[in-house]
This record gives structure tokens, C-alpha cells and sequence, in this order.
């Protein structure tokens, strides 16, 4: 028996004064209680517990022993207690990361929602445009575009996949012409992300199945979406960014697609998240929250049209 089973037993034997009782309260036959009390006082070199034909009582030491053993014993109960509402019921702070440009168009729009169903959470989002280490930061759930992650521990759950597509401002392809060609293109003024892997070199895959690879130098390079998202639609260049960031810009025509006709490699988003087992109960809402959020919006469908 661990110390702990030892330490109740001695409690309820203090509190019951009856070895019967204390045994009966946990389960335990007699005898295996005699030998868990004995083997206490046995490790601990001390007589807790002076016995008497009609009743257990504690010795000095065994009264002193007592209340330090109901205290460590609560608070136990209580750590427990805490976990396990922890686990079943959404509560407490949830860290949250991503790129500034996730952040601004598919986590800050749905957290009233997400607050309304679930109060008892509070949100720490933190835009970062790199991969930080979760378990060394304190980051409960991040938002990543790679497939898979190099810690066995860190458990992905797949959001949507989305097509990287160059696009411009009507007034830009008025002034300089829409390229027709990836010759064309490599003329052209280029806004590029620089995170991006070789972010000076592109590869594309046309519809026939064709492959070319082309060597940019790019008029601006930024390591945030936004940036130069804001650049294209005020005529600077072409930008290559992925379609979830742009998609709506598309739609409403502040940006159009050139050369649709080629595809660059697509980007998977997943959630990563601490732990395939036992996960927090505000972890696990957070996720399924925002998976099913993507499948009624159809986003892959749109994004990689």
C-alpha cells in the first residue's frame, strides 16, 4: 500500500477511533488495515496510535502526526477536485497563436462567439510570424502551415488547405499590363513574404501538368501578410500571398488573380495542440470550435478553387 492509502488509513483510524471502521470506511479487511498501520509507524519509527480493548487513540506524536496529515490529505482532494473540473468543464486562460494575418481575419471575428458559448474561458492571442515552441512558451493551441510537427508530443488536427495565387490591383495591371507569362511575370514588380520557403524562387505546376521553376528578385519583401497585402492593394506590385488571407479582396475585386493557370505549392492550415491524451476541456472546445467553424464557412473549397 503507498503512503498515501497509508496516510487516509491513519486518518480515518484517528478520526473513527476503530481500526474495524477505518478499514470498512476504505475497503480493506482487518487484517490487511493492522499491517498498513503498523507498517507506518514501523517507517516512521514512532508509536502513533495507543491501543486499548475498547478504543484507538493517538499518542502525542500520532496528534501531531494527525493534523498534518488531514492538511496534506485536503489539499489533495482539492488539487483533484481542481483537475478535474479543469478536464470536463471549459474554464481558465487559453493561450492562442498564430500569424498576425490568421489572427485578424479567422480568430479575432470569432471570439464574441466563441466567448458567448463558453464565458468561463479567457483568451491570450498572440500573433507571432514564426513557429514558437509550445510546451516553452505556454501556448495551448497554435495555428501552423506545415504538416506535420517534430515533437511526437504536439498532436495536429488538419483546418483546410489553401492555393498561394498572385494577384494585383486593377489600377496596377492598368498601368503595367497584365502578365501573360511567367517571362511576363519576372518583369514585373513583386511583393513577396519573405518566411515563405525560398521565397526568391518559385515553383509552379500548370493545369496541363507542366513544371517551371522561376527566379524572382522582389520590389519588397515583408515578413508579415498584412503588409503586403496593404502594398498590392494601393498598386505597388503582384503579390504572392496564400488565398486565406486575400480571398475576400478577390471576391470583391480590390484584387485580381494573374496567371491562374499555374499553381504554386498549396499551404495546409492545422491546429497544434500539447498532448493527444487527456486534453483540457478548454482546449478541446477551442479546437472542435474552430474545425467546425471552417467546414460550414467551406473554406477549402474556396480557397483552393
Amino acid at each position: 500500500m503507498d503512503r498515501w492509502n497509508q496516510f487516509e488509513l491513519f486518518v480515518q483510524v484517528a478520526e473513527l477511533g476503530s481500526l474495524s471502521r477505518a478499514a470498512e470506511v476504505l475497503g480493506m479487511s482487518n487484517a490487511a488495515a493492522s499491517r498498513s498501520l503498523a507498517a507506518l509507524e514501523e517507517r516512521l519509527g514512532a508509536r502513533l496510535v495507543e491501543r486499548s480493548t475498547r478504543r484507538l487513540g493517538l499518542s502525542q506524536t500520532g496528534e501531531a502526526f494527525y493534523r498534518q496529515c488531514k492538511a496534506a490529505l485536503t489539499q489533495m482532494k482539492e488539487a483533484e477536485a481542481l483537475v478535474n473540473a479543469n478536464s470536463v468543464a471549459p474554464g481558465g486562460l487559453l493561450r492562442v497563436t498564430s500569424s498576425l494575418s490568421f489572427c485578424m481575419k479567422h480568430i479575432s471575428p470569432l471570439l464574441p462567439r466563441f466567448h458567448r458559448l463558453y464565458p468561463d474561458i479567457t483568451l491570450d492571442v498572440v500573433s507571432a510570424n514564426r513557429y514558437v515552441d509550445l510546451l516553452d512558451s505556454g501556448i495551448d493551441v497554435a495555428i501552423r502551415t506545415r504538416e506535420f510537427e517534430p515533437d511526437s508530443n504536439i498532436a495536429v488536427r488538419r483546418l483546410a488547405a489553401t492555393r498561394r495565387i498572385l494577384a494585383a490591383s486593377p489600377g496596377y495591371l492598368a498601368a503595367r499590363g497584365v502578365p501573360r507569362s511567367l517571362e511576363e511575370l519576372a518583369t514585373h514588380d513583386l511583393l513577396v513574404y519573405s518566411h515563405s520557403n525560398n521565397p526568391n524562387q518559385l515553383r509552379f505546376t500548370h493545369r496541363d501538368g507542366r513544371e517551371q521553376q522561376l527566379d524572382i528578385a522582389a520590389l519588397m519583401q515583408s515578413n508579415d501578410g498584412q503588409i503586403i497585402r496593404a502594398a498590392a492593394l494601393e498598386g505597388l506590385g503582384i503579390l504572392i500571398q496564400p488565398n486565406y488571407i486575400i480571398y475576400d479582396d478577390v471576391v470583391a475585386g480590390r484584387l485580381v488573380p494573374v496567371l491562374d493557370e499555374w499553381d504554386l505549392p498549396r499551404l495546409t492550415i492545422n491546429i497544434a495542440y500539447q498532448g493527444r491524451k487527456h486534453l483540457p476541456a478548454k482546449v478541446r472546445v477551442f479546437v472542435d470550435f474552430l474545425v467546425q467553424h471552417f467546414a460550414e464557412m467551406d473554406y477549402e473549397r474556396k480557397w483552393t478553387r
